[in-house]
Formats: C-alpha cells, sequence, structure tokens
C-alpha cells in the first residue's frame, strides 16, 4: 500500500493556471502512451491502406518507368498524412488524438497556459526524427533491395532508444515534449456535467456579465476553467472564483465559487462562440 501510494505521488506534478491556481495533475505513464501512440498507428496506417488502394487504381495506366517516382509521392503523402493526424486532434480543444482519448490521456503545456500550435507542431515534428524517419529509411531502402542487416539494425536501435527515452527521466518526456515545452498527463475520466452549459443551478442563473466583463478572458482561460470544474476541488473553485472575480469587478462569496464560475462560464463560451462566427477569435485575456 505504501509502496502503492508513493509510486502516485512520484507522478504528481503541479500544473500552475495563469489564475496562480495549482492544478495537481498525474503524468500518464510509459504503457498508456505506447498503447496510445500503437492506437494512433493502427488509425493511420488503415487510411494509409485505404488511400494506397485509391491511389493504385488510379494509376493502373502509367508505365513501369513511372512507379518510382509515384512512389516518392506516396512516401511524401503518407508523411503529410501522419503529421496532419497529431498536429490537428493535439491543437484541437481536447488536446488529444484518438488513441489518446481512448486510453484517457492529453497534452499538456508545462507552463499552465494553453496549449500552442507551434508546441504541437514541434513535439510531432520530431516523432519524425523519433521514430518515423529511421523506420522509413529501413522500408524504403528494402523496397529498393538494398537494405541490408546492418541498415536494419542501426534503425531500429535509433527507433528503441528515442522511444525508452521517456524511462530516464522523472518527468517522462519525449526528446519532442523537451523541445515543446509540454508533457502528457492523465485526463479526468468524469465528462462535464451538462449544467456548465444549461445552468440549471437557480444560485447560477442570478449571476449576470456585461459584455466588458466577459471580454476579460479568451478561450485558453476558459479551456482552464472547464478543468477546474470538472476537478471540483473546493479550494481551487475558491481561489479561481476570487481571482475572475477581481478582475472583472464581481464579488461572489465563498460559497457562491462553483456557481459563480459556472455562469461564468457558460456565458463566456457562448460570448467568444459570438465573436467566432463574426470572425474574431480572442486567444486568451492578453489579446484584444
Amino acid at each position: 500500500m505504501a509502496t502503492a501510494r508513493r509510486s502516485a505521488l512520484a507522478t504528481m506534478r503541479s500544473l500552475i493556471t495563469p489564475e496562480g491556481v495549482d492544478l495537481q495533475i498525474k503524468l500518464a505513464d510509459a504503457g498508456t502512451r505506447a498503447a496510445a501512440f500503437l492506437l494512433d498507428v493502427v488509425i493511420i496506417a488503415t487510411a494509409a491502406i485505404a488511400v494506397t488502394i485509391v491511389a493504385l487504381f488510379g494509376v493502373r495506366g502509367f508505365g513501369t518507368d513511372k512507379l518510382q517516382p509515384l512512389f516518392i509521392v506516396w512516401i511524401i503523402a503518407i508523411f503529410f498524412l501522419r503529421n496532419v493526424y497529431f498536429i490537428a486532434f493535439e491543437a484541437g480543444r481536447r488536446a488529444s488524438t484518438p488513441g489518446k482519448r481512448i486510453v484517457g490521456i492529453r497534452v499538456a503545456s508545462r507552463n499552465g497556459a494553453g496549449l500552442s500550435v507551434d508546441q504541437v507542431i514541434a513535439r510531432n515534428l520530431m516523432r519524425e526524427i523519433e521514430v518515423f524517419l529511421p523506420l522509413s529509411i529501413i522500408a524504403g531502402w528494402s523496397g529498393m533491395g538494398v537494405a541490408d542487416t546492418l541498415t536494419t539494425v542501426f534503425g531500429l536501435v535509433w527507433a528503441l532508444l528515442f522511444a525508452l527515452f521517456p524511462l530516464f527521466n522523472r518527468d517522462r518526456l519525449r526528446i519532442g515534449d523537451l523541445l515543446a515545452g509540454t508533457w502528457v498527463v492523465e485526463a479526468p475520466k468524469r465528462t462535464l456535467m451538462e449544467d456548465l452549459s444549461a445552468r440549471k443551478d437557480p444560485v447560477a442563473k442570478t449571476f449576470q456579465f456585461s459584455h466588458a466583463q466577459l471580454d476579460a478572458y479568451g478561450i485558453a482561460e476558459l479551456h482552464k476553467l472547464e478543468e477546474v470544474l470538472r476537478r471540483d476541488d473546493y479550494f481551487a473553485l475558491r481561489a479561481v472564483a476570487e481571482t475572475i472575480g477581481r478582475k472583472i469587478g464581481s464579488t461572489p462569496q465563498a460559497h457562491d465559487a462553483r456557481p459563480f464560475l459556472t455562469a461564468y462560464y457558460g456565458d463566456l463560451r457562448a460570448h467568444l462562440e459570438r465573436k467566432l462566427l463574426l470572425g474574431k477569435r480572442k486567444e486568451d485575456k492578453h489579446q484584444r
């Protein structure tokens, strides 16, 4: 029991939000990350096979002398397929690919701010060097009949060293995570309660906010507020409510912290969605 508790504590980290609230998060273990990656690879491979079948039907009329250029085009297309897959999903609101969602993990920024597109691109392009580049070299050289045992061993060792790197640092970071300033954490298992958007709480309905008060925050803060509401930790709710209250000129009572934040979350989300429809995207509180 004591060993299990120490192991659990060893994977806990402090994630300080832009409002100065400490959200305790748990790092994803290596096995879970590997499982998520394999699931994503299966999805990408399935899509790649489908693209290949369609392409083969489309190039039946070409001569054999055109197959090598077409093979190069195919490699480039697969490169873009897998990178668009990882970048598009991780840059989204959930910050996780389908594989990560299935096993219950997500990507987070280590500085507590919202995950930026630059961070997502950096960590995923680095995966090309870590895993896909050596494997692509082996596959490509094998296809041309020039791969030997030494090349194969070198490529596999290269991929294995990078794959095992998270086991040798306390935060279980890939090289891509180190460069991008990210880590992979366990996502909350509970789904977001419906009352966050429907505002069924009668106390929450008593709070009304002006456009100026809602303009104080952006999309990044909305996501952090959602995380706070999901965790439902009394002290975190109270701290965030006090911080937001000071910024927008409101003074919620301690016992009204959750209704206040529920109301503000619902109004802020609706406010930001209306602005998006008008082509105005506010990323965070610093953008005007």
